[in-house]
Parts: structure tokens; sequence; C-alpha cells
């Protein structure tokens, strides 16, 4: 339970210090982890990433603090890390619905996250089917779209971007290459903690062949895989297989998520299907 430990941890420290400046690699040691695999831990347990929370968090206590006293705007502002109070402002209104001033009425709607807490659930009625492969450094090539993970965002633009390459004929420029490798891909990669953002393709690895216009290549380095099957119809098998593989998987395995692109593998077929067969790829490194 070293990993449960480590979480609360992190939360702990976290909830201590909402005033300051976050620092990514003190959570992170908190939990025990490097700060990239916490990062991507964290996101897919919760469902937001850590600024994400940070952030709810802030906002949830400065409305606490203008509706229960007399503090300035500006001085709440300032405590919870906004340099100006039209940036306070913006973030508030966005959190709650309404200004800080109106928060100030009697009676007035105010949306409150709580502090994260661990539920432990026992399980082991269903197979996690794994392996782990070397993989020397490869080449893809596909689009590419940097997309936001703030109030979910990657979970509506990345179907819609994926629906505009199937529509303007990069999926029929990829799927030849697919069928003659590990199968199509939907890569995420250089992802930033400070503006909770990353790069998501739509990709297949690259045959040397010239590039089209519109696309991009990635360069992914050799590395140590740990594959994770999953059967069932998108997405829900495969958003199942990312839960369980960071609250199951890594914390009794011994490895941890190696800073690099993740990859989901889509197998020809119909992907509504119960029986659709699909593979997340995650780069591992064995515990220091």
């Amino acid at each position: 339970m070293d990993w449960i430990q480590g979480m609360r941890g992190a939360i702990d420290y976290m909830e201590e210090h909402l005033t300051e400046p976050a620092d990514f690699t003190r959570i992170a040691r908190e939990a025990g982890s490097s700060p990239f695999h916490f990062m991507r831990m964290f996101e897919i347990l919760t469902g937001m990433t850590v600024g994400e929370y940070l952030r709810r968090r802030r906002l949830t206590l400065a409305g606490q603090e203008l509706s229960m006293s007399g503090a300035k705007v500006i001085d709440v502002a300032l405590r919870y890390g906004y340099s100006t109070p039209e940036a306070f402002t913006r973030a508030f209104r966005r959190f709650h619905g309404i200004s800080p001033s109106a928060a100030r009425a009697p009676g007035a709607n105010l949306r409150s996250i709580g502090k994260l807490s661990i539920q432990i659930t026992l399980k082991g009625d269903c197979v996690l089917n794994y392996k782990l492969i070397e993989k020397e450094a490869f080449t893809v090539v596909g689009k590419k779209l940097r997309v936001s993970c703030k109030d979910g965002e990657n979970y509506r633009v990345i179907p819609q971007f994926c629906a505009k390459c199937s529509q303007d004929g990069t999926f029929d420029y990829l799927q030849p290459l697919a069928d003659k490798s590990i199968g199509a891909l939907g890569i995420c990669t250089n992802f930033s903690e400070q503006t909770d953002d990353f790069d998501y393709y739509c990709a297949a690895e690259h045959d040397g062949s010239q590039i089209p216009d519109g696309m991009e290549t990635l360069a992914v380095p050799k590395r140590t895989w740990a594959v994770f099957e999953s059967v069932g119809p998108m997405p829900g098998a495969i958003q199942d297989v990312w839960k369980r593989i960071f609250s199951e998987w890594f914390p009794s395995s011994g490895y941890e998520h190696a800073d690099g692109p993740e990859l989901e593998v889509y197998e020809k077929g119909d992907m509504s299907a119960p029986d659709y067969h699909s593979a997340v790829w995650i780069p591992v490194v064995k515990k220091a």
C-alpha cells in the first residue's frame, strides 16, 4: 500500500501549500515517484490534471473567503496566485459562474471541489493482460494537434480531430502504413504540467517515403514498453484499461512511467464491436 500512502502524502502536501506556487517536483517526491509518472497517474485516476485540481481547490477556497469575510478581491486574488484582479475575475467566473463581487451576496451559488480522498476497492475478478517488449527507435508520421486538458477539453477535441482526419484523406494515407506495422496509432506526447496540454497524433509507423503536406514526423526512442490488451467497444474498453494500468498494475509492478510518448494501437475492424481489439503501449523503467 506504499503508493496509497504516497498519494495521500502528495494530496496533503498540495492542500497545505495552496497559497504557494506549485512545485510539481516536490509534489511527486511526496508520492515517491517521478514528476512525469505522478502527473499521468493523477490525471488518469482523477480525470483532471494536477494543475487543474490545484486551480479548482484555490477557487473553491477563494469563493468561501469572499462569501464569508470582508476580504478585498485583490487580496484574495494575490493569496491564491493570481497576479491581477482581472485574471482572478476571469478564472473565478469560469469556475463559479459569477463574479467575485457577486459571491458576497447572501445566497450566492458557489461551486466547491473538496480535498481528494482515496478509497480502496478490492477486486480480482478481471484479468489485465500485458507483456513487456523492447522496441528499437522508430519514426511515425501523421497529423498533430496541440490539445489542452483543462476542463476535459481533450476528451471533446480529440474525437473531433480524428473525425476530421477520416474525412480529409489522412486515414486513407495512414492505413497502408498501419497494415504493415503495429497498427494505426493515437499518440500522446510532450506533456506540459505548466500549461496542462500535450501533442496528439493520428499516425502510423513511417516507412521512409515522402511525407505529404500537412503531416509531421515524430521520433520515438528505443524503450521498454508495457503493452496492455484491450477487448471491447471503443472508447469505453480502452479507457477502462487506462484506469486499471495506473490503479492496479503500476502500484504492484515495480515499474514506473518513462517520460515518452504513449501509444494507443488500433486494429482494423468495427470499433463498436464487443470483441474489438486494441492496445495501450506505455514506456516504462524499473523503479530506482
